[in-house]
């Protein structure tokens, strides 16, 4: 795709509804977040994020055989790249396997992927340049999620802590590169650290997220055929994956490693918060680490493998954490405060 005339580019009614109502209704959490970042990077980020949700809809579509959605995932990879533009028989496959989602917000959204693309062709080229990085890294997950988990009713697991890892990487931690590097362009006063070293720590705290979720959605995953447990691990426990749903406790040790883990990546999560200084970017991270580690903290009690009831923070809590992370957004007595009272 060319880049577009400056006439192509002028706010437009269906730009607003892509970060407000269609935002609100795929993720309100990320919508709230979006509306408390600075102007500069709203734009990137939350295209970003409608891109990758849209990757994931393509990815996950139920009632669609993998290879069609490997195949339509790959071309719409393709058109974020800038390597080729949407050709009619694209287009109809996308409303072909559209049709078949049950999520109206979700239909929506695909309705709108061409204005997705269209929008990032409008982007600052820095900008354009960064989406571009992290889709690729995201959407290439996504594939390998495809490829690993594509033969129905049979059990499959990643192989070792590399893939683990790597995945995780993949799904999120590219996310925390993403952001930090962004907000580094355009707010000139964004961190007490480093780039390198926010990166690092971006990162960590972005793999520790999607490890808390990984656990947390495990007895679900499992219940699907798919394993995220490294299978290696498993197997020097004498426990194959197709087996964990009816023994989970023989997984425990591998299980509480990865948990530990997931806390171990928070911590970073943490240094990344402490060394924020727009107090709208610390809001904006507060809420997912401090949900992340308070879902960790349920996760040591009551381990999701083996338990019936599903692992979540109560509404009411998530409440009382907004309120905490509009203190801690100012101050980093109370961060700490917090995160005390939560480790008691």
């Amino acid at each position: 795709m060319q880049p577009p005339s400056s006439s192509q580019c002028s706010p437009a009614r269906e730009n607003r509804e892509l970060f407000g109502s269609i935002l609100a209704s795929v993720s309100r959490s990320f919508y709230l977040t979006i509306r408390v970042l600075p102007g500069p990077v709203r734009l990137p980020v939350g295209l970003a994020y409608l891109l990758a949700r849209t990757s994931d809809t393509l990815a996950d579509s139920a009632g669609v055989p993998s290879s069609e959605r490997l195949g339509i995932l790959r071309e719409f990879g393709q058109w974020v790249a800038g390597a080729g533009e949407p050709s009619p028989e694209s287009l109809a496959r996308l409303g072909f396997l559209q049709n078949a989602i049950a999520d109206p917000s979700e239909r929506v959204l695909l309705d709108h992927a061409t204005a997705l693309l269209q929008i990032l062709q409008c982007l600052e080229a820095e900008d354009r340049t960064e989406v571009r990085r992290v889709l690729e890294v995201i959407v290439r997950g996504q594939e390998l999620d495809l490829e690993r988990f594509s033969t129905q009713g049979a059990m499959e697991a990643l192989s070792s802590a590399e893939e683990l890892e790597d995945y995780t990487y993949r799904v999120a931690g590219c996310v925390g590169e993403f952001w930090t590097r962004i907000c580094f362009r355009h707010l000139h006063h964004y961190a007490r650290k480093d780039l390198e070293e926010m990166i690092r720590l971006g990162i960590g705290f972005g793999k520790g997220l999607q490890l808390v979720n990984i656990l947390r959605d495990a007895p679900a995953d499992l219940a699907a055929g798919r394993c995220y447990l490294p299978a290696g691990e498993l197997e020097r426990l004498g426990i194959a994956p197709g087996r964990l749903l009816a023994e989970p406790e023989r997984a425990r040790p591998v299980f509480c490693h990865w948990l530990s883990r997931a806390r171990e990546y928070l911590g970073d999560g943490y240094s990344y918060l402490k060394a924020i200084r727009p107090w709208r970017l610390r809001l904006a991270c507060f809420l997912p680490w401090a949900i992340g580690l308070k879902t960790v903290a349920l996760m040591e009690r009551r381990l999701p493998l083996e338990s019936a009831e599903r692992v979540k923070v109560p509404r009411r809590e998530v409440r009382r954490l907004l309120g905490w992370g509009l203190l801690a957004a100012v101050s980093n007595g109370l961060l700490e405060r917090f995160l005390r009272r939560t480790n008691a």
